[in-house]
């Protein structure tokens, strides 16, 4: 089924913002144009770019037949036939999104925010269609792990999905443990090199990571995640010293986003959370640094497998939508399109039923029965010290403790009563164990 206006192999895109993303995937396009006519058959052009303002200087030279402010110009005009969304945000990103679908156009987006709240209207209005959504780009930027998770792996019995999927914290977490910088120092840093917004606070307290995570355990499990449907936790609470306390004990500190699948009193329950977490240095995980990104899943069957690379950028970002056009385009020209499948409801764990092993550090009165009465409270809770160090503090000491695998709830609760005894002074970072069993 040939949908090009001409007929003669030639699919007209239609692109819908022009900032760091599109304007590299019209750079991109422009140079990888003839070789993925000579792979598929088809000469993909950009038509029209909806953008808010024509006067902005941008690093792509496009004609004004092509630039314009209508973004009905892009989703209705019927001699667009596949249209891109990268303007980001939720409206009127969703409206437009829709309108391109219900008008029977594929939908290629980046837009991990809408698709972490609004996936699955998105994903009935393009099956109602018979047409693709595609949205690789949307996880970890170049790193393919939505078309693995939704073709190579949909037969898996996938139990768990985790990974590094946010440059910034990443890179942030990097440079403390590396140059031994203090969180603000860091993060100023991050900012300077263009790594960290002015603002910010979707990504050093895990929003964007969250929105990731639903995204990932929808696909993977088959279910309607949302973003809401994520516990949120940020990096602001981590200093130098957890750095250094983890690095001894053998731990590199990561931000994660994880999705995990287990057995539930009613079926199995979906538990989806972005916290900073130690992770042993001899897993995979422990080595990616800067503002690189990798995914961790474990099957039943394929046992672990790793997705590594560039998780943001212009270009990187770039790729993976492009990738997503080239198949869009020649799914049009078939009379296919690729689907997600019916999405489950989703019995979402509460995070108090997580369990993990935990680390913690008290600052304490330096004087005996402080460990009796921390046993004594420790105890009470049905919680386990695995290992403890102690560092002298002047008057005061520093015990750093890590748990046996314990209950989310039975430790908030250890947590709570800890806080009233007279002999702790501060109950500092609180950060669970990931990858290590015991």
């Amino acid at each position: 089924m040939d949908r090009s206006p001409a007929g003669d192999g030639i699919v007209r895109v239609g692109v819908l913002g022009c900032g760091n993303v599109g304007a590299a995937l019209v750079a991109l396009l422009g140079e990888r144009r003839d070789a993925i006519a000579a792979r598929t058959g088809l000469r993909l052009e950009v038509a029209r770019v909806a953008v808010r303002s024509l006067a902005r200087e941008r690093p792509v030279v496009l004609g004004p037949d092509v630039l314009t402010r209508d973004t009905a110009a892009v989703v209705d005009a019927p001699d667009i036939d596949v249209v891109v969304e990268v303007i980001g945000g939720i409206e009127p990103a969703r409206e437009l999104s829709l309108a391109a679908l219900k008008g029977g156009k594929p939908l290629v987006t980046a837009n991990k925010e809408l698709l972490a709240n609004h996936g699955s209207e998105l994903f009935a209005a393009a099956d109602a269609a018979g047409v693709d959504l595609l949205f690789e780009a949307a996880v970890a930027g170049a790193i393919p792990i939505l078309r693995p998770l939704r073709e190579s792996l949909a037969g898996e019995d996938i139990s768990r999905v985790m990974g590094i999927v946010n440059g910034t914290t990443n890179f942030i977490l990097t440079r403390m443990s590396e140059q031994g910088s203090g969180y603000a120092e860091a993060l100023a840093e991050a900012q300077s090199l263009g790594f960290a917004e002015r603002d910010p606070a979707a990504d050093v307290e895990g929003f964007d990571a969250g929105s990731k995570a639903a995204i990932l355990a929808s696909i993977a499990f088959g279910a309607r995640v949302v973003a809401g449907d994520v516990h949120h936790e940020g990096i602001a609470g981590i200093t130098a010293a957890d750095i250094a306390f983890a690095d001894r004990l053998g731990y590199a500190i990561k931000l994660l986003a994880v999705a995990e699948r287990t057995p539930g009193p009613d079926g199995d329950e979906i538990g989806v959370r972005v916290h900073p977490a130690m992770v042993p240095l001899a897993h995979p995980l422990a080595n990616v640094r800067d503002t690189f990104n990798a995914v961790f899943v474990e099957g039943r069957s394929v046992g672990e497998l790793m997705f590594y690379g560039r998780g943001a950028g212009g270009r990187p970002t770039a790729s993976a939508v492009l990738g997503d056009l080239v198949d869009a385009a020649t799914n049009l020209c078939r009379g296919t399109h690729a689907t997600v499948g019916a999405l489950a409801k989703a019995r979402i764990r509460p995070i108090d039923e997580v369990v993990s092993s935990y680390y913690l550090n008290l600052d304490v009165e330096d004087r005996p029965g402080v460990l009796r009465a921390i046993a004594e409270v420790v105890e009470r809770h049905g919680v386990s010290i695995r290992s403890m160090e102690q560092q002298g503090l002047g008057e005061e000491a520093r015990l750093i403790f890590i748990t046996h695998q314990a209950r989310e709830a039975d430790v908030q609760a250890t947590l709570a009563d800890l806080r009233d005894l007279d002999v702790i002074h501060h109950v500092g970072s609180v950060l669970r164990v990931v990858g290590d069993d015991a």
